[in-house]
């Protein structure tokens, strides 16, 4: 793969997304800074590929949660029956409109 060039045009460009204005003397140091960046990326290229998929986490993710099942649940009677605030049938919460 051929080596990307960073010219002026190209940092001005970049200079311009990230909303800054360059002065002629900082383009004259950024120059060879940002094509001595893109240079050590660039090397990543010569790395020799694995076959392996790309991964976003440095440890592999996995489910700790148990399989959801279905399961016999309480009635109305039995979940309300360790409250003192219920009324007709449900829970009793505090008025949240005026």
């Amino acid at each position: 793969m051929a080596k990307a060039k960073i010219d002026k045009e190209l940092l001005l460009r970049v200079a311009a997304n990230a909303r800054l204005n360059l002065a002629e003397p900082e383009i004259k140091k950024f120059l060879p800074q940002m094509q001595a960046i893109l240079d050590a990326f660039s090397m990543l290229d010569e790395i020799p590929d694995l076959k392996e998929e790309p991964s976003f986490q440095p440890i592999q993710l996995k489910n700790v949660f148990r399989e959801d099942k279905a399961e016999k649940c309480l009635s109305q009677e039995q979940a309300l029956s360790n409250t003192k605030h219920s009324k007709r049938g449900y829970f009793l919460g505090p008025k949240v409109v005026e």
